[in-house]
């Protein structure tokens, strides 16, 4: 049997490194192209189906896309699928003087991928999420809002990458995909 091929959609080498680092020792090659797709407003879900129905058309094949969240307990699941827009305005920083206010710091980092065989088909999502607290920043700022996100008691920038991904967002929602490929979910 050939090795699976997924052809992921994403400029940010640090989502490539991190999906590649969870799916090729379970023999599924990852590639790769970066595409800019308009991203709508929505749920969590609605804007992950809509960001791969766009690079099904665009790329005329199967392709996998994914979405990150940060969501604030307190403030009902936002910034949620904004979390991009509101790190380029207001930096970690600001991302914490949103919560200055309430005690409830806890959030939840999701991530959503979508699969699709191409344009017209379906689109499979396979998500996780990983509950932690905002804190101030600590640990390398090179991975979005990774320094700010605390889990067990290390934001994820301080992690390991190896141990990261155990139980990070990105790699729970990768286990159920990758349980679904070699589950012979995925056409050749």
């Amino acid at each position: 049997m050939s090795r699976p091929t997924l052809h992921f959609i994403t400029g940010n080498a640090n989502k490539l490194s991190e999906v590649r680092a969870i799916l090729e020792p379970a023999g599924i090659a990852v590639t790769n192209k970066a595409l800019d797709l308009p991203e709508v407003q929505g749920t969590l879900e609605d804007v992950t189906r809509e960001k791969c129905r766009a690079a099904a058309s665009a790329v005329a094949g199967p392709v996998l896309v994914e979405d990150t969240c940060l969501c604030f307990d307190a403030l009902a699941g936002l910034p949620g699928p904004y979390i991009k827009w509101f790190m380029q305005s207001i930096g970690h920083t600001g991302l914490n003087n949103l919560l200055a206010a309430y005690d409830d710091k806890s959030a939840q980092a999701v991530a959503t991928f979508g699969f699709s065989q191409g344009p017209g088909q379906e689109v499979l999502l396979f998500q996780g999420r990983t509950h932690g607290k905002i804190v101030p920043p600590r640990g390398p700022t090179t991975f979005g809002w990774d320094p700010i996100f605390e889990y067990d008691g290390q934001t994820y920038a301080e992690m390991d990458k190896a141990e990261k991904n155990k139980i990070s967002h990105r790699g729970k929602a990768l286990e159920k995909l990758r349980a679904w490929i070699e589950g012979g979910g995925m056409k050749e």
